[in-house]
């Protein structure tokens, strides 16, 4: 029975995972291991499970439809196994989360350490990636994201204060072209620009004139998909680009960088962490909320001013630039 349950296991990240070695990093074996276990299942079964080529692996139809069986009853399974664990005195177990790219910048401010210290049962699995995934699909127990791209049925809950946008250029590129006083002018303005993919249009970009959104199709000098190159660009004088504030924050402190149309670039909600409505958060998963909950009420306690954290999720925007 046990060797069954296992196996179905396997066959559901190898499902999700649509490969053996992206499901062996799931589960912590080897490709050569998730590939023999389903050979097993197969051979039990009496039929092909799996389609495999050398470069992907897909579901029969036998497949599909025994995934379609096994995965809500794993679910089941998961939830009795978290509740189990709602009994011990201590969160324990692996949180798996999937984090955006988006997020890199402000991954570093986020009190992971402290809290894989304050929890020694916790482990964390976490990928980072820009890819649409369904977590729960992916087998992943949350998420963290800008709350302007979260779906409207997950659980959302802020883990960051409010984050800006700027625009910024090199003194000597000011003084060569000037200062741009309004978003329109930046027609006139060499700009670095930014988008997720090459496939991807570039990014418009967004501004706040009198409680109204304006977008401006900035001409690109340059097209990037890292925001990190426009940065250095900019340090170096080829033109204007904009980024999130904390990413160029030293560059600004020592001069090297100045802000432009600051008036323009109003605060917008950050970084929450999310997870499925219908899936009962883990022990260990609440506690993380909590420990992050914590943190970010205790820094905007400490900011004078600051607002009132919410717990609603803002409606979505376009995707912004990303930070490696």
């Amino acid at each position: 029975m046990s060797d069954d349950l296992n196996a179905m296991a396997v066959f559901v990240a190898v499902a999700e995972a649509r490969g053996f070695r992206a499901a062996g990093e799931r589960l912590g074996v080897s490709a050569s291991a998730v590939s023999q276990t389903l050979r097993k299942l197969e051979g039990r079964l009496g039929v092909v499970l799996l389609q495999r080529t050398t470069r992907s692996v897909h579901l029969t139809a036998a497949g599909e439809r025994l995934y379609a069986a096994v995965r809500p009853a794993l679910e089941d399974v998961r939830a009795a196994v978290a509740a189990v664990g709602e009994l011990s005195d201590a969160p324990r177990g692996t949180i798996r989360l999937l984090i955006g790219t988006t997020a890199d910048p402000v991954l570093a401010r986020l009190p992971l350490a402290d809290f894989l210290a304050s929890h020694p049962h916790v482990r964390l699995d976490v990928v980072v990636s820009d890819a649409v995934v369904d977590i729960v699909a992916a087998g992943f127990d949350a998420g963290i994201q800008l709350g302007e791209v979260i779906d409207r049925d997950m659980v959302a809950v802020p883990v960051t204060g409010d984050i800006r946008m700027t625009v910024v250029g090199s003194p000597a590129y000011l003084a060569r072209r000037g200062t741009p006083q309004h978003p329109r002018d930046l027609v006139e303005h060499e700009c670095l620009n930014w988008h997720p993919v090459p496939e991807a249009p570039a990014y418009r970009w967004e501004f706040t004139e009198a409680g109204r959104e304006v977008a401006v199709a900035a001409p690109g000098r340059v097209l990037s998909t890292d925001s990190a190159v426009n940065i250095r660009l900019a340090r170096d004088g080829l033109g204007l680009t904009i980024v999130y504030e904390d990413q160029v924050r030293d560059e600004l402190a020592r001069g090297e960088l100045v802000a432009v149309l600051t008036e323009f670039c109003e605060p917008f909600a950050g970084y929450y962490l999310y997870y499925p409505q219908r899936r009962h958060a883990s022990p260990a998963l609440r506690a993380l909320i909590d420990h992050l909950r914590g943190a970010r009420d205790a820094a905007r306690g400490r900011q004078p001013g600051g607002r009132t954290p919410t717990r609603e999720k803002p409606a979505g925007r376009a995707a912004r630039p990303r930070g490696r």
